[in-house]
């Protein structure tokens, strides 16, 4: 067993639950219009398409635009290389461009620790998870990163601390924390929120929280909206589950079906995509559907401000 760092405590899964705080308060306040642009083009061109199918000379345009970004100070450049260090990047001889490097990538997370970002504390709870880049394996050394993670306001954090109190059936603690990832727009946390709706038969808040998942960017979400408008599915639900349904509106529609699966496959190779507009252009019922020139019509514009988090 090591030594719990300095400002770290250990976590109690008994304990009090974390304040909710927000990620996107650690973070730098300015950030370079130039970096970033270079950053966010080649994150677009890398979730365009599965890993595989890149081609070298796209593999190698995505490397280098982002080393460039990180070079020049981009924290969110600094953190996609983090992840290439510890995954590598083209997973095939015919686009393999980076071995994964642990030490690198750890050296790029301990600089985000230094710097208070919450992301930086979560991975590196990670490395000492599982062992890597000079961390050495402790659990409680991990549970310790995560802890303080989620108090800075890490979803990724927080949601494992969720996972934890589950275990032990700290069921309102564990929902408590969930809200607070939820609240900072994270679609998985949306997707656990309404699967416990859907459970409860509490449908309405359900389809509220996969409509916001499904903006955020989780594909479980828009999967579980197509289902709840598939025909097939819909004559297999208990009668009263439909009589429910029936009260909202919700009854099996082919074109919302056909939506949300053009939504649920984008997602799949995206996660990155936010569905800003997406209640202005596939609303949820009793709302009629407006006319749909594809997924596009979803995405809010990138603003011509300043860019931000």
């Amino acid at each position: 067993m090591h030594t719990i760092p300095t400002g770290l405590q250990a976590f109690d899964v008994n304990g009090p639950i974390p304040t909710c705080g927000r990620w996107k308060n650690t973070m730098p306040r300015s950030r370079d219009p130039a970096a970033f642009r270079l950053y966010i083009s080649a994150r677009k061109l890398w979730r365009s398409k599965i890993e595989w199918q890149l081609t070298l000379q796209e593999a190698l345009s995505i490397l280098h635009d982002v080393q460039d970004a990180a070079a020049q100070g981009d924290w969110g450049a600094r953190a996609l290389m983090a992840y290439f260090y510890r995954s590598g990047l083209g997973p095939l001889d015919s686009n393999h461009v980076l071995d994964p490097d642990g030490n690198k990538s750890v050296e790029i997370v301990r600089a985000a620790v230094a710097a208070g970002q919450a992301w930086g504390y979560y991975d590196l709870g990670v490395a000492y998870e599982h062992g890597y880049g000079g961390a050495a394996q402790d659990e409680q050394i991990a549970w310790a990163y995560y802890l303080k993670a989620a108090e800075l306001g890490s979803p990724e954090a927080q949601m494992a601390l969720a996972s934890a109190y589950l275990k032990v059936e700290r069921d309102d603690a564990e929902e408590a924390i969930v809200t607070c990832a939820y609240k900072q727009e994270h679609g998985p946390a949306a997707y656990k929120l309404g699967s416990y709706a859907k459970l409860r038969k509490n449908f309405g808040a359900a389809l509220e929280y996969y409509q916001a998942g499904t903006k955020f960017g989780s594909e479980p979400s828009a999967a579980a909206l197509m289902f709840m408008f598939d025909t097939e599915k819909w004559s297999s639900r208990e009668k009263q589950d439909q009589a429910a349904l029936r009260e909202l509106g919700i009854l099996p529609d082919p074109e919302r079906k056909r939506r949300y699966k053009q939504i649920d496959q984008a997602l799949d190779i995206n996660p990155d995509l936010k569905l800003a507009r997406l209640d202005q252009v596939l609303p949820l019922p009793p709302a009629e559907l407006p006319a749909w020139n594809g997924i596009q019509d979803a995405i809010e514009p990138e603003p011509d401000g300043p860019p931000s988090y």
